[in-house]
């Protein structure tokens, strides 16, 4: 499974979702993932790919971690990863 189906299988879960429900261009409001689920679900995309997400649960929007859209949180995860190595 690639990030792509990594993130969208989170997202997908923290929503109450089908995977194939959620498409890249979706925003969390689209999902209806509320401030409380996105910090769930930041633990979880840390937890599966072994990451530390810079996240600012208290100002999301001025977080390093970009998550306004499924396609930005893929990259983002891609760009952590690829730090690592």
């Amino acid at each position: 499974m690639n990030t792509q189906d990594k993130v969208i299988a989170i997202l997908a879960e923290q929503a109450i979702l089908e995977p194939s429900d959620v498409s890249l261009d979706n925003s969390l409001d689209d999902l209806g993932i509320d401030s409380m689920a996105l910090v769930e679900t930041i633990f979880s995309i840390e937890e599966a790919f072994d990451i530390t997400v810079p996240f600012n649960a208290n100002e999301p929007s001025d977080s390093a971690f970009d998550v306004s859209t499924v396609a930005s949180i893929v990259a983002a995860v891609d760009k952590l990863i690829a730090e690592q190595v």
